[in-house]
């Protein structure tokens, strides 16, 4: 007789046992194969397109500056003079393209001497005392109040360089910043010690205070509801009794002008009251599931502690992400200054009669002089890089090839860190006898085991998530072009789009997370393995739901209590409050005390969450394994569970003695 399966089987049927099955498959092949060749060829083609960008580039077009002659100030002959001096700073200001320095440095159209001659007209008609930003010199904004005519508005000098200067000479921060460094560099260092030393011992003790710590969290929750209840019931009140309705507001996009009619405190107060009643109602339906939650973080706190080596792998995560990036950087860097420079004739009064016979705009040799004397100021300036190249005609392509090496090696590494810590925290779950059944090494192991035959099924995986990725980024970069032109409609669909990727690449990243799990277990390639989670969790909805949020919880109150308490104590250390301490600083107190406790809260929120994740991945590995040890074995002898005492007490199941009274391996 047909018809739908029932229950759970819509999903796929459960685990079959296995009873050759001892947790993370040794004996397995590669996986993905085609996905890993391309992965492959792409990683040639990225290190192709960085030799062709070291042939062809040019950072010092980017880092020095050049004079009118395109020679660079402080390198080669020029090596006495690093600094480049404007004729007339006011062409730079008045000129359209004032900053190029992404593609072109800082360029202006004004005569940019080394060594000239006077008697030439080409020495600057007056000079300001300047200060040096960047390798140019700039003048001081307070050097003078003299005006000049021609320029627009008649502004004075102050005027006109003030907004540059603040832009771009920061040498006296940049030495007081080094000053500051040089004085609390070591006290930071101690801060993020104390950062790591709170995370590790917050979660080795959550195996202790997992469940009173949850259930105080989740009554904070309850208590903060409850006063937001009765915050907008009061507030409802008052603005009731005044008659403030949005009748009388209309419609307005001062949103703050909401929060004085009684409709929006009403929305506020229902919106909570209905979170606080679904908040009780999974604590009276869901409270099983919330034990097994607890059980499985303190089961992930026993794992962390048993394999120590585990919480810092997240520096070989960092390493490798931070090689990526400087390669792409480099790579960039060198791309975009790929091309020799070409000069053109200009004129800052090229509207005049007598330069009408100039050849403006035309190629000129920047050391030779020009020969037409009729128009005023006309002089050899830079314009740009040749683009007549193959490898200048290609750079757009090449930088977007750049940007896809970019993403897709930086998600590959990621995935490389979820797997190999997937493959040890199973290889904890299914040691029958823990800790003596635990491999030696098993961080290692899942590290050579995830190179060696799953490269393929990362990259396949990482490739579907940068795709996405490259999605949302162009839609961004549509979306802050066509801003200004943009009618409502148009910003409205727009705005779905991006919502929906957003929404897809949260749903990618999940999937991606869970299917490594199963690849570091079973060996399987990416799609099997992708199908297998999804199917297993889908069998188990609730129990994900309840376990994804309590997990969410308690590490973001780790995080809180990590870095609130780090940022804390670097505030009365670093601004002298705590007595004695203070007189470390032999310099005396530091000019900008905020910037070392800026960098120790960052610090220290780097490291929680690289320890955190690793207790998250933990969590997961852990909980797939508890679902998948829930279908394979029923506790019979021959079939006996995996999982913790803690766990089959919650469960109320058991696993029976064999003949003879000896519980032994399967």
């Amino acid at each position: 007789m047909g018809g739908k399966p029932a229950g759970d089987e819509a999903y796929g049927k459960p685990v079959k046992h296995d009873p050759s099955f001892r947790g993370p498959i040794k004996s397995r092949g590669c996986t993905d194969v085609i996905c890993c060749v391309l992965f492959l060829l792409f990683l040639l083609g990225y290190a192709a397109l960085g030799v062709v960008a070291w042939v062809y580039g040019d950072p010092r077009q980017v880092l020095y500056p050049r004079n009118s002659t395109g020679a660079y100030c402080g390198m080669g002959a020029n090596k006495e003079k690093p600094y480049l001096l404007y004729f007339n700073i006011f062409s730079c200001i008045l000129a359209t393209n004032i900053i190029t320095v992404a593609e072109h440095g800082l360029q202006c159209p004004t005569p940019q001497p080394v060594l000239q001659s006077l008697e030439r007209e080409l020495c600057p008609s007056f000079l300001l005392p300047s200060a040096p930003a960047l390798g140019r010199c700039f003048p001081y904004p307070n050097s003078t109040q003299f005006e000049f005519p021609g320029i627009s508005g008649n502004t004075s000098i102050n005027q006109g360089i003030s907004g540059l200067l603040d832009s771009l000479n920061a040498r006296d921060i940049s030495v007081k910043i080094f000053e500051d460094l040089a004085q609390s560099w070591y006290w930071i260092l101690v801060a993020l010690g104390v950062a790591l030393v709170l995370s590790l011992l917050f979660l080795l003790l959550l195996r202790l205070v997992a469940g009173p710590l949850v259930l105080v969290l989740i009554l904070g929750v309850l208590g903060v509801l409850a006063y937001g209840i009765y915050h907008c019931w009061k507030e409802y009140q008052v603005l009731r009794d005044q008659g403030a309705s949005i009748t009388q507001l209309g419609f307005t996009t001062n949103l703050s002008a909401y929060r004085s009619v009684q409709e929006t405190w009403l929305v506020a107060l229902i919106v909570l009251a209905v979170l606080e009643g679904l908040l009780l109602l999974m604590l009276i339906f869901l409270r099983q599931r919330i034990r097994i939650a607890i059980a499985l973080l303190k089961e992930a706190s026993k794992a962390v502690g048993q394999m120590m080596s585990t919480v810092f792998y997240p520096l070989v995560t960092f390493v490798l992400l931070l090689v990526c990036i400087a390669y792409w950087a480099m790579t960039a860097l060198y791309l975009a200054t790929s091309g020799q420079p070409q000069y053109v004739f200009w004129a800052p009064n090229a509207s005049l009669p007598s330069c009408e016979a100039a050849p403006l705009n035309a190629s000129c040799d920047p050391m030779a002089q020009p020969t037409n004397s009729s128009c005023p100021g006309l002089m050899c300036v830079f314009q740009g890089y040749l683009s007549t190249g193959l490898v200048q005609r290609s750079l757009f392509n090449l930088q977007i090839y750049g940007v896809l090496g970019l993403f897709w090696t930086l998600n590959w590494v990621l995935a490389l860190g979820q797997c190999v810590l997937a493959g040890a925290f199973a290889s904890f779950y299914w040691a029958f006898h823990k800790p003596q059944d635990i491999p030696t090494f098993p961080l290692s192991a899942a590290f050579i085991r995830t190179l060696r035959y799953h490269t393929g099924s990362l990259a396949f995986g990482a490739l579907i998530l940068t795709l996405v990725q490259i999605a949302r980024v162009t839609l961004e970069y549509i979306d802050h072009k066509l801003r200004g032109a943009q009618n409502p409609m148009a910003r409205c669909i727009m705005c779905c789009f991006k919502c929906c990727l957003w929404c897809l690449e949260k749903f990618i990243k999940f999937l991606n997370r869970n299917a490594y799990i199963m690849i570091a277990i079973y060996g399987k390639n990416f799609c099997v393995s992708a199908r297998d989670a999804f199917m297993l969790l889908m069998r188990n909805i609730v129990r994900v739901v309840v376990l994804d949020k309590v997990t969410d919880l308690l590490l973001l109150f780790g995080k809180l209590l990590v870095v609130g308490g780090v940022g804390v104590l670097s505030f009365f250390f670093f601004t002298g409050r705590l007595v004695g301490l203070g007189k470390d600083f032999e310099s005396g107190p530091l000019n900008y005390y905020w910037l070392p406790i800026m960098i120790s809260v960052v610090g220290a929120y780097v490291i929680a969450s690289g320890f955190f994740s690793v207790f998250g991945m933990c969590v997961d590995t852990l909980f797939l394994c508890f679902l998948e040890d829930l279908e394979r074995n029923d506790g019979s002898p021959a079939r006996p569970y995996f999982m913790s005492k803690a766990l089959l007490q919650i469960l109320g199941k058991k696993n029976d003695a064999p003949p003879g009274g000896t519980r032994k391996k399967p």
